[in-house]
């Protein structure tokens, strides 16, 4: 099991994830950047496979509604 401070250090170096990086770059383009998102099946672009293992690993938001 991992300590405290292993984690940290783990955490720090985790990489952000696709939909993280999808929405990073939306601001960049809303900001103007000049920068276009890729089209489905262009190179490049993520695969179907990619968003399904994304969606495996991404977080839920877990506030409560009222």
């Amino acid at each position: 099991m991992l300590m405290d401070r292993e984690y940290a250090e783990f955490k720090v170096m985790a990489k952000p994830g696709l939909y993280a990086n999808i929405h990073a770059k939306r601001k960049r383009i809303a900001a103007g950047s000049g920068e276009k998102m890729r089209k489905p099946g262009s190179a490049g672009a993520p695969t179907a496979a990619q968003f399904k293992r994304a969606a495996k690993t991404a977080k839920r938001n877990l506030k409560i509604k009222k």
